[in-house]
């Protein structure tokens, strides 16, 4: 699809300087010479009357040449005719015709003759005729009334002109008449019909002749044409005939070919080499013929022939010799053929051969003349001397004429002149000027001193060093400044001084010398060769294929030589691009949006530059969803079946694979299109399977990659007639839904599946394994029946069957059906629990009779709830917790249970209908498990050679707590552990004080809790003892704390260290073996919101910081909330709430307003003066020393506001007494912060579903309490 072409300019300079080198020496102006004609008009040269005629003739030569005219072979005098100028330094003539002449008096020969002192040169012939538009002769046409069927020809006859004039048709409307194989124009301009037919019939065929040269189109009176039809002939008889008279034309007969032209079986045409052969074969005949060509003896020349007018006629440009022959028309229908051969002969007026070349010799040199011509008849040849037949010119003793050659011997400057050779035969001639020029000059060269040739790197490069001398000057060439001279096949050296490097490579560059000399003297010249990079597209445009009103970009990147200036053009199809602002070009691609169908070529990227140019093109094909098939077409109707066929649309550049055939019932659902069948898409025929009784109407879609096309125009419709319905209803269920009732449904039939009207159905039941007969009903057209008054849950058969005006379907096949279920009667007996270990129990439970469930068996439940934990010995609320078996189960495991915990169950049994009674409740109690890690592990005070450790009980104890193990080890500056020691501490301890270690030494610690029944999850921690009393700068994390929600955590840490530590927090889920997760802190902050977490899950966590190597907090462990079945509503985010604590906080703010304005006043309350105006009892005395109230003072305003309560849950980790923690904000699984980490402010208490246990609180804070917090 790409196509890369490269037009270095070198080659283009190669082709033009080869030119040169097959020419002659040009003489430079400046030294004496005879004339040269350089221009002249024509030889045939028809002017337009209306203008003045400018006869051209222009000439060089040293001394200027003068200018004489001949006239149909006499002198033309200028002077004596006013009209007549001649231009000034030319011999170019101007007859003026616009002030009064008349171009027809000027009509001739005429001859231009140029002559200085050495020579004379002439022109061709010009025969000059002005051109000539005649109208047409004054006729009257009388209508051609022509039988259907016949041939016609209309006669055009137009007036002779002068060029002859283009003929065409058209009617009184300046239309065109359509042209077709039955009606076309000839050659001659006539009209032919090969058969005549009624639409023919027009009174305005009109010929016209337009003649180029005056601009003007003449037209012929309208010809009138009336086809007589069959029909109409017949009436015309039978109104001139009696009764009874056999009369009536017959019939539009067929008939074989006749030709119409050219006449007969052979003709001749001659025809010039070079010219266009043009052939015609125009035949009548019924059906109109078909015309065929062929060569007797030969083929037709490939490349050159060309077929016209649809196929009669033949046209063979550029003819030549070898086209001579017989050409054969056949003209062909199907009653027969006629052919008609054409002898060709192919004459040539004369051409060159060799033609004669000017001569530029020294005296004494020697020369000659040669010209050659040939044609058919062979030309033949004559010389002139200064424009005399040379057998009557002067004599020149160095001259001697042999036929077509002029022999020159020792010539003087005497012998200077100009010859023409004369070649002519009877289809016309060749004229030709050479002049011999006798000179002595030194050598001298033309080429422009120092000029610089640049070309691309492995082209061929061209110096030029043209030159003149007399003798004709040797041509050497050397490179650089003492160079030796160039030799050998790198180098090609041409006649007319140019040095040819075929192959150009970088180190071409450089100085060339290019020296000239003769007898006379030496010359030399120098120019500089520089060699470029060549340019080249290193990222072609590709072929792209994109959907219609999609955007396409086409990528040109390129390469080229840094000192060359390159320019990128785009061309679609080989020309400029469309003037659309679609179009996009940028400075490496094109960019075409919004593309239509007519974007749809090939886009080529030109790049040119001084040097070369280079071009690279690839096709964009536009593809879109098919256009929708036409022309639908119902054939071959049948009482159940139907052929469609359809013509499909254009497939839009991509296949149509398949074709998709839709039908509408106008009967039943009118506008409502169904899938009736696919078809391959090389299909455009289907035969349809048909319903009864619908009234069918089709359209087809096409489809190809892109989509489907919309649809067709719908067909005509089609009534398909009645009969009993071919199907039942299909899904036919019998299902209660009530104990004492059967709920028969089914799908209806659609509109065409019914065959014909009155659809209804029978429905039809009995009692299984009953010997009891059928019950039937027939009901309208609905879709279930219902039978009350059943047994419950009993087994019935069910048939549904369609019927309709004209009979019933096929037996229908029977279906087991159900009367309605109800609740099962019987709890589930004997149920006995298996406690497995500490978190798993296996219940086990006698199954129910099947009778008592009333149902269909859906499986049992296991109803389970905690009583409570026998580690905390507090009872919690109740949250029962369900399990469901499937099917008839008598066993169900009890997975997630709480070790050291009391529980209870129930089970129940299921159908369809609901539960059953709950079998007693049955206690059992888990047995102890391994504790969770401690809730928390601080390790302060640290001294030269201690630490103390605090630490919380285990979240979980799972048991009883027996005892703490901790161990720690020594880490050295190289992060190697020392060696691990062990403690075991007494489970009523909460902190120990570690003596007589190392100072200045990091130790980690490992802490865990046990139970009887094993040790627990570890908790890890570091830290450093001091040294000389001074805080370590040893960086370290300590004090990890976490707040946990369902899905999200608040980590918080404490660090000490180098400033602008980057922080990462790492975490997994507790007692895993998987790698651990990390996450970056953003910025330096202390504290990071783990998202995405599991409810009901353990994990543990740790903080690190980057830059330092193996540097860590110790690891903590915490555990998300169970995911809670509904939220509870949060009272801070209710609007009465918040109305309430803004009121409440306006209230306040104005009280110390006031407060603060009286104060101001010197802390007095002036109410002495209302005192004593009002004597109440009630208002309470003030302080007799500064007269205040007795309740106020100026120390109490300056109390702080109490704290606010906040109770940690059971979740929260225990942290130092810190304002600043993050943790005493929590709620535990209820607490509630950002996803960034930010507290929001919970101002009402929640209840839970578990309460706290142990002595920790469980008491929510209170509305005080959160407005404490508030304000």
């Amino acid at each position: 699809m790409m196509k890369k072409m490269s037009i270095p300019t070198s080659k283009i300079s190669l082709v033009l300087f080869l030119c040169q080198i097959i020419s002659a020496l040009d003489v430079p102006l400046d030294l004496s010479q005879p004339p040269t004609i350089t221009q002249q008009s024509p030889k045939d040269y028809i002017v337009d009357p209306r203008e003045n005629i400018v006869i051209q003739c222009e000439a060089k030569g040293k001394p200027p040449p003068s200018f004489s005219w001949t006239r149909n072979g006499t002198h033309f005098d200028i002077d004596k005719d006013a009209q007549v100028t001649m231009k000034p330094n030319s011999g170019t003539l101007v007859i003026n015709i616009m002030n009064g002449g008349k171009a027809e008096a000027y009509e001739g020969v005429y001859q231009c003759t140029a002559r200085n002192e050495r020579g004379a040169a002439i022109s061709n012939n010009i025969i000059i005729r002005p051109s000539r538009s005649p109208l047409w002769t004054k006729e009257k046409l009388e209508p051609n009334h022509v039988r259907e069927g016949d041939s016609l020809v209309l006669h055009c006859r137009p007036p002779v002109g002068l060029p002859p004039p283009i003929i065409f048709w058209m009617d009184n409307a300046f239309q065109r008449l359509p042209q077709s194989e039955r009606v076309s124009q000839g050659l001659n301009g006539d009209l032919y019909f090969s058969n005549v037919q009624p639409e023919d019939t027009r009174e305005d065929y009109i010929c016209y002749a337009r003649f180029n040269h005056t601009q003007t189109i003449q037209q012929k009176q309208p010809i009138s044409v009336k086809v007589l039809s069959m029909d109409s002939l017949n009436d015309t008889i039978a109104a001139n005939l009696s009764d009874t008279d056999i009369y009536g034309a017959k019939p539009v007969t067929e008939r074989q070919p006749v030709l119409l032209t050219p006449t007969g079986s052979t003709s001749t045409k001659v025809e010039l080499r070079g010219n266009v052969l043009l052939l015609e074969c125009i035949a009548a005949g019924l059906p109109t013929p078909v015309i065929r060509w062929i060569k007797e003896g030969g083929e037709l020349p490939a490349n050159r022939t060309f077929f016209e007018n649809f196929k009669k006629t033949l046209k063979i440009i550029d003819v030549s010799e070898a086209d001579s022959g017989n050409y054969k028309c056949i003209a062909r229908n199907t009653l027969g053929s006629v052919h008609h051969v054409i002898s060709v002969t192919v004459k040539a007026a004369p051409y060159w051969i060799t033609a004669p070349r000017n001569l530029v010799l020294s005296p004494g040199e020697d020369g000659t003349l040669i010209c050659r011509a040939n044609g058919n008849p062979k030309p033949s040849i004559s010389w002139l001397a200064n424009g005399v037949p040379i057998a009557i010119a002067p004599e020149d003793p160095s001259r001697k004429v042999d036929g077509d050659t002029i022999i020159f011997s020792h010539v003087q400057e005497r012998s200077s002149a100009v010859y023409q050779c004369n070649a002519s035969n009877e289809y016309g001639y060749l004229l030709a000027n050479a002049f011999v020029n006798v000179l002595a000059e030194p050598p001298r060269i033309l080429t422009p001193a120092n000029k610089l040739y640049q070309v691309i790197a492995d082209s061929p490069a061209l110096l030029d060093c043209a030159y003149f001398g007399s003798p004709k000057p040797e041509i050497e060439w050397f490179k650089g400044v003492k160079g030796s001279i160039l030799r050998g096949n790198e180098y090609v050296f041409h006649d007319n001084g140019t040095l040819e490097i075929p192959v150009a490579q970088k180190n071409s560059a450089g100085t060339y010398t290019c020296v000239a000399r003769n007898e006379l003297g030496k010359i030399q010249n120098e120019v500089q060769l520089e060699i470029k990079d060549p340019t080249m597209i290193i990222k072609q445009p590709e072929y792209k294929v994109i959907q219609r009103y999609g955007q396409v970009s086409f990528e040109c990147i390129i390469k080229h030589d840094s000192t060359l200036l390159p320019t990128v053009t785009w061309l679609k199809d080989n020309d400029e691009l469309p003037d659309d602002e679609r179009f996009l070009v940028g400075k490496d691609n094109l960019t075409i949006m919004n593309v239509t169908d007519k974007d749809d070529g090939t886009y080529t990227c030109i790049v040119n530059t001084t040097l070369d140019s280079v071009s690279a093109s690839a096709v964009l094909t536009v593809v879109a969803r098919p256009n929708p098939p036409f022309d639908l077409e119902l054939t071959g109707q049948l009482e159940r079946s139907i052929d469609l066929s359809w013509i499909p649309g254009d497939e839009n550049n991509s296949p149509i694979t398949s074709f998709v055939i839709e039908y509408e019932d106008a009967l039943h659902e009118p506008g409502v299109w169904h899938y009736q069948t696919e078809v391959p898409g090389t299909q455009t025929t289907v035969q349809l399977k048909l319903s009864p009784y619908v009234n069918y109407s089709f359209r087809v879609i096409a489809v190809n990659k892109i989509g489907r096309s919309q649809p067709s125009e719908p067909s005509e419709q089609y009534l398909t007639k009645s009969a009993s319905p071919d199907e039942n209803p299909a899904n036919v269920q019998g299902i209660g839904s009530e104990p004492d009732n059967l709920v028969i449904t089914w799908e209806p039939l659609k509109g065409f599946q019914s065959n014909g009207p009155g659809l209804q159905y029978k429905v039809s039941w009995r009692q299984k394994d009953v010997d009891d007969e059928w019950t039937s009903v027939i009901v309208a057209n609905v879709s279930k029946y219902i039978v009350s008054g059943t047994p419950t849950f009993v087994p019935y058969e069910v048939k549904v069957q369609a019927l309709n005006d004209l009979g019933y379907a096929p037996e229908p096949s029977e279906v087991i059906g159900h009367s309605g279920e109800d609740l099962p009667m019987v709890a589930p007996g004997n149920v006995q629990v298996h406690v497995i270990n500490s978190t798993l129990a296996k219940v086990h439970w006698d199954p129910v009779p099947l009778k008592s469930v009333r149902g269909h068996l859906q499986g049992y439940k296991i109803y389970y709830w905690k009583v409570q934990s026998l580690s905390r010995r507090s009872r919690r609320h109740v949250e029962k917790k369900i399990l469901t078996f499937r099917g008839n189960k008598t066993f169900g495991m009890l997975p997630g249970l709480e070790p050291y915990s009391s529980y209870k169950l129930n089970v129940r049994v299921v159908n369809g209908k609901g539960e059953g009674p709950a079998s007693p409740d049955k206690a059992f109690k888990t047995p102890e498990g391994v504790p969770s890690s401690p809730s928390f592990l601080k390790i302060t005070n640290p001294t030269l050679d201690s630490l103390t450790l605090e630490w919380g009980s285990p979240t979980h104890p799972n048991g009883v707590l027996t005892s703490y193990t901790l161990k720690f080890q020594p880490i050295n500056n190289t992060h190697e552990l020392g060696p691990l020691i062990e403690i075991r501490i007494p489970a009523n301890e909460s902190s120990l004080i570690l003596k007589n270690l190392n100072y200045s030494t990091r130790y980690k610690f490992y802490f865990n809790a046990q139970t009887s029944v094993g040790s627990g999850s570890q908790i890890t921690e570091e830290a450093v003892t001091i040294m000389d009393e001074v805080q370590p700068l040893y960086p370290r994390i300590r004090n990890v704390t976490t707040a946990a929600a369902e899905t999200y955590a608040n980590i918080s840490w404490e660090y000490e260290g180098p400033d602008h530590a980057n922080f990462y927090v790492e975490y997994g889920v507790a007692g895993s073996k998987e790698d651990w997760k990390k996450e970056i802190v953003n910025g330096s902050r202390s504290f990071f919101v783990l998202k995405g977490l599991t409810p009901g899950t353990a994990y543990k966590v740790r903080v690190g910081a980057e830059g330092l190597s193996g540097f860590r907090s110790a690891e903590d462990v915490f555990e998300t909330g169970p995911a809670m079945a509904s939220r509870q509503v949060d009272i801070a985010t209710q609007g009465w709430f918040i109305g309430l604590m803004c009121a409440v906080a306006l209230l306040i703010l104005i009280l110390l307003i006031v407060c603060f304005i009286r104060r101001n006043k010197g802390g007095k309350y002036p109410v002495k003066e209302k005192e004593d105006a009002h004597a109440d009892p009630e208002i309470q005395p003030m302080k007799e020393d500064d007269g205040t109230f007795g309740e106020y003072s100026d120390a109490e305003d300056h109390k702080p506001l109490k704290k606010g309560s906040r109770t940690p849950s059971d979740r929260t980790v225990k942290k130092e007494d810190s304002d600043d923690s993050l943790v005493d904000y929590g709620e535990g699984v209820n607490g509630q912060f950002n996803e960034d980490g930010s507290f929001i402010g919970q101002y009402s208490g929640k209840k839970e579903k578990e309460p706290a246990e142990g002595n920790e609180s469980s008491e929510a804070p209170s509305p005080v309490n959160a407005m404490n917090s508030f304000v």
